[in-house]
């Protein structure tokens, strides 16, 4: 185990795990948001902001 440190730098070698698992763990947060379930912002069965647009219809007389 020790000969596979000589072949990577352990300092780099442990930035970018660091990294790639804080990157992984925004993923799976922003993942967890968009559900309804597991939103814990908005919080279980918030209706989502719904513009509604009415629109009136006159009859013309021709």
């Amino acid at each position: 185990m020790w000969r596979l440190w000589l072949i990577f730098d352990p300092r780099r070698t442990l930035v970018a795990l660091a990294i790639f698992l804080f990157v992984l763990a925004l993923l799976i947060h922003f993942i967890l948001l968009s559900t309804d379930r597991f939103n814990w912002i908005e919080g279980p069965g918030a209706d989502p902001a719904v513009a509604s647009v009415t629109v009136e219809q006159s009859e013309r007389l021709t």
